[in-house]
């Protein structure tokens, strides 16, 4: 019930003066393989003073706080309030081969792009030229949205990324809305690492999804890497630097100075 009454009474006071607020979470970032996958989630006054909000809302936490069968009950929940129209629920993920090129910070805010292109209002598409990812400052200046939205993204505020936003530091534990994207992230990129279990047999994917577990490490050895290992992540960790990528791996504070991270 408390925590019901935090996440809910946070974003009532988060959303005073917009119409819409968007709460913004990835899953992925530290894994050795896989994909990154962000969600988001638009939630209005009317939906967080609405009967799911305030009867339903307890079930919704960090997605790592929760089992993954109480994930897959919550994000069930998600589609069926954006089925009915309550909420808006976007996901998007960015590649391996684009992690690679991009760096994961890179990969993670065009995961968290994509994941928004479904969800914003589509005539901010229309009406402007969005900005580049790596735009400078002067051009994201300029990108202001025809919307009357706040959007919240977990961890600290990202440089160079082309919505208006500002960054919660443990967001999903703090936001209702936050939290929500965080389960759609979660069991979104869990689904696709049990997928790529059986077209990449013998890693282990379903079960550790892709982190480095010592399970994962033992079959790199013995194995090899595939497509969908992520290559300076898994070097790093097979010369026993585990520690200096989990470092890495951090809030996005630390993401900012280093350009990688979880």
């Amino acid at each position: 019930m408390a925590k019901r009454r935090q996440l809910r009474g946070f974003d009532l006071k988060q959303i005073v003066g917009f119409d819409t607020l968007i709460g913004v979470d990835e899953a992925g970032r530290g894994a050795l393989a896989g994909p990154v996958v962000a969600g988001a989630v638009r939630v209005s006054r009317e939906f967080l003073e609405g009967r799911w909000a305030q009867t339903r809302a307890s079930k919704v936490n960090d997605s790592k706080q929760l089992s993954a069968e109480q994930r897959d009950e919550v994000f069930a929940d998600l589609q069926q309030l954006a089925a009915a129209g309550e909420i808006a629920l976007g996901v998007g993920r960015a590649e391996v081969g684009e992690i690679e090129s991009l760096n994961i910070l890179g990969a993670t805010k065009l995961a968290m792009r994509r994941a928004m292109e479904s969800i914003y209002p589509p005539e901010v598409f229309r009406q402007r030229e969005e900005p580049d990812l790596f735009a400078g400052a002067e051009a994201l200046a300029a990108f202001q949205p025809t919307v009357n939205c706040r959007v919240l993204v977990d961890g600290v505020k990202l440089r160079g990324f082309p919505y208006p936003h500002e960054g919660l530091v443990h967001g999903d534990a703090r936001s209702l809305c936050i939290a929500m994207a965080s389960v759609a992230a979660k069991v979104t990129r869990d689904r696709a690492m049990i997928a790529l279990d059986a077209e990449y047999p013998g890693y282990g994917f379903a079960g550790h999804k892709g982190y480095g577990t010592e399970e994962h490490r033992l079959a790199l050895l013995r194995q090899g890497r595939c497509f969908q290992h992520r290559d300076k992540f898994v070097r790093s960790f097979l010369e026993g630097k585990r520690h200096d990528v989990v470092g890495q791996l951090g809030l996005f504070g630390a993401l900012e100075e280093e350009g990688a991270g979880e």
